[in-house]
């Protein structure tokens, strides 16, 4: 049975656009988890279990759709570098990446809900990784950057597709995953569950 429904799990404009780029029909229902990751948690593995806790807890309401959820962290020094709570939490931030190599990594989950199971398969997962380098900007560059607003609800403080691209000097891998949705691994996971083309 072919799904009639495919749903993002998730509020975030990037996505939405990426997705949409597709043309892929979709409705938008966020979910509502417990972001935290646990203590010593590895980036890979904090956003597999993001992404699919996402995808789960909108597809549990939602049995006869399929259900994207993913998450995106910045990782550098064995520390995962989250959306800052404060400038000050930013300003930090970019200092740790300035003038050097960090990842930025995607964990995505497609879920079919019970009316759409095939084969048995109701869930598949990915995650990809990018490397990006920084510029070595200077401090009043990053004050520059604070003041535009765009670092504080932004995984490791800054928008790969947005004022940030200024601070970055290159992006090794896959640039729609630096901004949220790496598109060639999430089509081929919905094309699992007859989503895509």
């Amino acid at each position: 049975m072919k799904p009639t429904t495919l749903i993002l799990a998730s509020s975030s404009p990037h996505r939405r656009d990426l997705l949409t780029a597709c043309a892929i029909p979709f409705e938008i229902i966020p979910a509502a988890i417990d972001e935290q990751p646990f203590p010593h948690e590895r980036a890979e593995v904090y956003v597999r279990r993001l992404a699919l806790a996402k995808a789960e807890a909108v597809a549990q309401h939602h049995p006869e759709a399929v259900v994207l959820g993913a998450d995106t962290i910045v990782t550098i020094d064995d520390l995962l570098l989250g959306k800052p709570q404060t400038p000050h939490a930013a300003r930090q931030m970019l200092h740790r990446l300035r003038g050097r190599e960090h990842a930025v990594m995607t964990g995505v989950a497609v879920i079919a809900g019970r009316m759409v199971e095939r084969s048995g398969d109701r869930y598949a997962q990915a995650v990809v990784a990018s490397r990006i380098r920084m510029h070595q900007f200077t401090a009043a560059t990053i004050e520059w950057y604070l003041a535009t607003g765009e670092p504080l609800d932004k995984a490791g403080a800054y928008a790969v597709q947005g004022l940030g691209a200024a601070l970055i000097e290159r992006v090794e891998g896959s640039y729609t995953n630096a901004v949220g949705l790496p598109l060639t691994e999430t089509l081929t996971l919905l094309r699992r569950f007859d989503m895509a083309g």
